[in-house]
């Protein structure tokens, strides 16, 4: 014979409600659905402003270029990673002031001549602070702050779109009318940007949010000022 719920021991009246109460709670989401949605954005640039690392990777057109990028950040410290433009592969670590390079060949024969390019396959090139100038560019996709400010500003005219999953996380829409992208955000827990598309093309990740990462400067680099040539 069933029993009724009112015959089931108390303990078990406790688990369900523990389980219940889980259930609801992942369910409900963080509130953003109801949210305008400036109110999003906004929403995801304050949860990405209090992170502390981050992983940002895919591709973004800078000045007509595309550019494929896939950095692990640490605010307020550096980054590092791997850049990819126009036959141009460099890797880059940040630590501080003190920016690392190393290229491919052709990355060296544009900053060096070929003569030099040869001597520093496989080298690592530090620029400090007061050297990094050219390399500007560069030191700014290590910088978190820079990334998310070029991912979630300058945007126009915005709308709410669909609700959709990303990597298994549920993830609410805001197109941009005027421009054509779309900026994904995280529906549970923390509001965090999650995908970005760019209305001309390109697409950046942004995940492992507060995860911990370790910098640490390559040894034996070679000093951009010996590159420097008459």
């Amino acid at each position: 014979m069933r029993r009724s719920l009112s015959s089931l021991p108390g303990s078990v009246f406790v688990l369900l409600a523990a389980v219940l109460s889980g259930c609801a709670g992942s369910s409900s989401g963080n509130g953003l659905a109801a949210k305008t949605p400036d109110q999003i954005v906004a929403a995801a640039r304050s949860a990405a402003d209090g992170a502390a690392t981050v992983r940002v990777a895919g591709s973004m057109m800078s000045a007509g270029v595309p550019v494929s990028i896939d950095m692990e950040l640490v605010r307020g410290k550096g980054g590092r990673g791997r850049i990819a433009l126009e036959g141009l592969s460099i890797e880059l670590v940040r630590v501080g002031s003190a920016l690392y390079l190393m290229g491919n060949p052709a990355f060296y024969r544009r900053i060096a001549g070929p003569t030099a390019a040869h001597l520093l396959r496989g080298k690592w090139l530090k620029a400090v602070k007061s050297s990094v100038g050219d390399f500007s560019p560069l030191a700014s996709l290590t910088q978190l702050d820079f990334l998310i400010d070029a991912a979630l500003a300058g945007h126009g005219p915005l709308a709410s779109g669909a609700t959709t999953t990303l990597d298994g996380q549920e993830a609410l829409a805001v197109k941009d009318l005027s421009r054509g992208g779309t900026l994904y955000v995280a529906a549970t827990r923390s509001p965090y940007p999650l995908e970005v598309l760019g209305g001309s093309g390109g697409r950046l990740v942004f995940d492992r949010w507060n995860r911990p990462i370790s910098l640490e400067a390559p040894l034996d680099a070679v000093n951009v000022k010996q590159l420097d040539r008459p």
